[in-house]
């Protein structure tokens, strides 16, 4: 069974840092693409970042450029989103993603709120 948890989430002042995290199981992560996706308050799903399965190619948009970085850890099968310089429209759910061809495998989301 495929599993993704996300943690790392909570509360944080604009300007500050979080780093979340998602642990994968059930499938063979190290060959995997992976991704972050957000959702704001009434908003759509946003793509941020996706990482190669060997974790040497990164793709960021640009919203979020210079501020967040995408990692992985094959060992540990988890995949990570360092995010600095936090701003209030930032505040959203922080989604796991794995596309498995037509398939689309979530965690169940962590919240990032970002206010003073």
């Amino acid at each position: 069974e495929v599993q993704l948890v996300e943690s790392g989430g909570g509360l944080v002042q604009p300007g500050g840092s979080l780093r979340l995290s998602c642990a994968a199981s059930g499938f063979t992560f190290s060959s995997e693409i992976m991704s972050w996706v957000r959702q704001a308050p009434g908003e759509g799903l946003e793509w941020l970042s996706g990482i190669s399965g060997g974790g040497g190619r990164t793709a960021i948009v640009d919203s979020v450029k210079g501020r967040f970085t995408i990692s992985r850890d094959n060992a540990g099968n988890t995949v990570n989103l360092q995010m600095n310089s936090l701003k209030p429209e930032d505040t959203a759910i922080y989604y796991c993603n794995w596309r498995a061809g037509r398939w689309d495998y979530w965690g169940q989301g962590t919240q990032v709120t970002v206010s003073s």
